[in-house]
């Protein structure tokens, strides 16, 4: 699953964002998934980031909660943020399911971490990356 983050400008605001938060770091939107057990087993929710995937975290469960014009879902995330091999996308509303051919390769840790994202972007570009 993909999704776009608003006024988060990088990974970093998004952990900032997360602390002091109690509870498991949760999702919410408007509609179910469909394919909430292709989900669950071994899919990721990868975020861009001003035109740019650029992280990802496991999906551990997804649940409709409320009812009626209430009802809405939640989607429990892994804690652990993977960051990934910086990817163009362009933007879209809501999420949209990703395919495992189209995702990003997950960084491993140290890897180009002092890589400035639009350096590491147009090099990807370029097909240098």
């Amino acid at each position: 699953m993909i999704k776009l983050l608003v006024g988060v400008a990088s990974i970093d605001d998004l952990l900032a964002w997360r602390v002091g938060q109690a509870g498991p770091w949760l999702l919410r939107t408007r509609q179910t998934p469909k394919r909430a057990d292709e989900l669950i087993d071994g899919g990721s929710l990868y975020r861009v980031f001003k035109g740019a995937i650029l992280c990802r975290q496991r999906i551990l469960a997804v649940k409709t909660v409320g009812e009626g014009v209430a009802v809405r879902c939640e989607i429990t995330l892994d804690e652990t943020v993977h960051r990934t091999v910086p990817t163009p996308r362009r933007a879209f509303q809501g999420w949209r399911y990703l395919t495992a051919a189209d995702a990003p390769a997950d960084l491993t840790p140290g890897q180009d971490d002092d890589l400035p994202t639009d350096l590491a972007l147009k090099l990807r570009e370029l097909g240098a990356w």
